[in-house]
């Protein structure tokens, strides 16, 4: 008997698929397992319109992100360019106008 994969999401076993797709009961999560044949130990990271961003890459910020600890903010529109595709949850490691920061791909779009 084979068993139900684990979810690519939260790494949980509580997975049913329904003729192509796979869910997770867990955390809602779903995909297609062609999907993670092709190469699961590229990470893809794509901004806000669903673009897949790369190492080198420019980027636009889409809306004002305050900058914790600051009183500064990053205002919308700002070019950050060389990005570096990381791991984790701020999956965008770059230099901008205020220093080294880790972003998150949601709040930018390539430019």
């Amino acid at each position: 008997m084979e068993s139900n994969p684990i979810c690519p999401a939260c790494q949980q076993p509580n997975t049913y698929t329904d003729t192509v797709s796979w869910f997770c009961t867990d955390c809602g999560h779903e995909w297609n397992e062609n999907d993670l044949l092709t190469d699961a130990d590229e990470r893809q990271v794509r901004d806000a319109n669903g673009t897949v961003l790369n190492d080198g890459d420019t980027v636009t910020l889409i809306k004002d992100l305050k900058v914790r600890g600051t009183s500064s903010v990053l205002k919308v529109g700002t070019k950050i360019k060389n990005i570096r595709i990381v791991d984790g949850d701020h999956d965008i490691d770059c230099k901008t106008e205020l220093g080294p920061m880790m972003l998150k791909s949601e709040f930018l779009k390539k430019a």
